[in-house]
């Protein structure tokens, strides 16, 4: 086929001028690899006059990103708008409804409304495209249900949110407070509008609940997400963590269970040593574990123009190649809903708390451990100059359950002085 692929592009930030570019700069390499030229014919956005760093003044503007989707001259719709519902969400459905191929990299939408818009994209013989939505130029998708396509996937577990790494390792290199490295991250811009997205794990959630779906063979569930964020970590979490050769991360792990499908999105520890241990600032991580390949670990940048620009056009490639895959890795319509089971595999424990400083303090915390069936596997208590004793707990393997039901026993006791934290400590 010799006839161009047309995008039409809704978004004309960071990303979408990052492909605009590509397209521009690339199109001899794009068509030679492709087969056809990649051109643009029309975009979109919220500002119009806006100085991009770029000629757009070549391609046709609509004010209206679902005038854009269903354009006769368009043959795939790029958006890159962001938001769960709202104009991302109607023009996609435009798209597909018009019979247009759609590459996004919206994981809000698709975490809320994959299994909707996959039906949808199907029922009308189009794709759904979604590299860029996940780990940013990483091409983990392509992976599961391309590369790892004839493996049983036993686990799915990464650092998803570059932001949220650059914050732990940032407060571990340097020993700050995590208000004084939030506000640095502020400045230089790693935040989303709304923080809580990054530090509270959504965004990362988000991307988690996609990879679940393609690895598990079921409908993405991202109210089944299992979401802890890292404003409850200290420099001291920091600190007791590499004095046992530990790092914390930012971690979401997705595995089968016999009780049915854990997600979890939470700060864990990790040995320093892993390749997981050993990532830092803000670049992403995702470690896939297939019964025929064991362990593969995908490593690069998260986030910004070219790597997510990047992911963009691996889909519009395939696309302009001919290349028809499902959106999920399987039929949409085929998918069902995992049953949840949070906290399902049992795993060792950190702990933290001050304990009052009193004889019988450390006995009360242990018999309230033996009594939810946990045992010790380390204690050390802390220096201290005031009336309470800091006080670090490592479990060996127990179930969440389990230690919930310690921690709230123990938030009775009158020698605990803190709420205790209690982080995972993950095998790598």
């Amino acid at each position: 086929m010799t006839d161009p692929l047309r995008l039409g592009i809704a978004g004309l930030g960071t990303v979408g001028t990052g492909v605009v570019k590509i397209v521009r700069q690339k199109a001899s390499l794009l068509a030679a690899r492709a087969g056809r030229p990649i051109t643009i014919s029309a975009i979109s956005a919220r500002t119009r006059d806006k100085d991009r760093g770029v000629t757009l003044s070549d391609y046709a503007w609509e004010d209206d990103p679902v005038a854009l989707a269903t354009r006769d001259d368009v043959d795939v719709f790029v958006e890159l708008m962001g938001g769960s519902d709202g104009p991302a969400k109607a023009a996609t459905e435009a798209a597909i409804a018009a019979g247009k191929d759609v590459v996004t990299a919206n994981k809000a939408m698709l975490a809320h409304h994959g299994q909707a818009l996959a039906i949808a994209a199907e029922n009308a013989g189009r794709v759904l495209r979604f590299e860029a939505a996940v780990a940013g130029g990483i091409p983990v998708i392509k992976a599961l249900t391309e590369g790892l396509a004839g493996n049983e996937i036993t686990r799915v577990m990464g650092v998803m949110n570059g932001t949220c790494n650059y914050i732990l390792t940032r407060m571990q290199s340097a020993g700050l407070p995590y208000d004084t490295v939030f506000d640095e991250a502020a400045q230089l811009g790693y935040l989303e509008a709304d923080p809580t997205l990054d530090v509270g794990g959504i965004d990362a959630g988000h991307k988690l609940s996609l990879l679940a779906s393609i690895a598990f063979g079921t409908q993405v569930d991202f109210d089944a997400v299992d979401l802890e964020g890292i404003e409850k970590v200290t420099i001291a979490d920091i600190s007791h963590a590499a004095d046992m050769d530990y790092r914390i991360k930012l971690l979401g792990v997705a595995r089968m269970t016999g009780r049915g499908l854990e997600q979890r999105m939470s700060p864990c520890l990790v040995p320093a040593d892993s390749p997981l241990g050993q990532l830092e600032g803000g670049t992403n991580m995702v470690v896939l574990e297939g019964d025929m390949v064991e362990q593969i670990v995908l490593r690069g940048p998260g986030a910004g123009e070219g790597p997510t620009a990047s992911a963009v056009m691996g889909d519009v490639m395939d696309i302009a190649r001919g290349c028809r895959v499902s959106t999920f890795g399987q039929p949409a319509k085929g998918l069902q809903k995992a049953q949840s089971a949070l906290g399902a595999t049992p795993a060792p424990y950190y702990l933290r708390m001050a304990l009052e400083d009193k004889p019988g303090a450390l006995a009360k915390v242990a018999a309230v451990l033996g009594e939810a069936g946990i045992s010790i596997d380390r204690m050390r208590q802390y220096r201290h100059d005031d009336t309470t004793a800091p006080v670090l707990i490592v479990t060996h393997k127990t179930t969440r359950s389990a230690l919930d039901a310690a921690l709230d026993a123990m938030s009775r006791l009158d020698v605990v002085a803190t709420e205790p934290v209690a982080l995972r400590i993950e095998t790598v």
